[in-house]
């Protein structure tokens, strides 16, 4: 009676490890899967030839499985050199920038508004003055738009 029971232990045993190896063999797999990675089922294959290699190329699956993150992708810095890569960056940076310029200019244009508000109000004590330097503004505003 107890050689039975040694020899279900013994089977109990040999089956737990042979699927204890086989489960710890496709955790890179798994890995791969649960992260949409693109080579997952490549990592699938050389998880069961690592089964042929005792395992040792099973660490080098779990860093090939682990690298890759859908939100990330490969988690390595853009080349630098190559403008293509850079376009999207480029775009909202100028649309940014763009409308940065849109709120000062919004900004100054209410300063000239509220300086010549003013300015309209104050009485010069020299009317000839007053006159001379509305001709110089309106000589600058009109040289400004020849320019343009």
């Amino acid at each position: 009676m107890l050689e039975y029971v040694a020899l279900g232990m013994l089977v109990f045993v040999g089956i737990t490890l042979f699927y204890g190896v086989i489960a710890i063999h496709d955790i890179p797999y798994e890995i791969a899967k649960h992260r949409n990675h693109p080579q997952q089922d490549a990592l699938h294959v050389a998880g069961w030839i690592s089964l042929f290699t005792f395992h040792a190329l099973w660490p080098f699956l779990w860093i090939w499985a682990t690298l890759y993150r859908e939100d990330r992708g490969w988690g390595f810095h853009e080349d630098q050199s190559n403008p293509e890569n850079h376009h999207g960056d480029t775009n909202q940076q100028l649309t940014e920038l763009h409308d940065r310029v849109e709120i000062l200019e919004a900004a100054l244009q209410l300063q000239t508004d509220k300086v010549t508000r003013v300015e309209d109000k104050v009485e010069h004590p020299n009317p000839k003055m007053a006159q001379s330097f509305n001709d110089l503004e309106k000589s600058i505003i009109a040289g400004q738009e020849g320019e343009k």
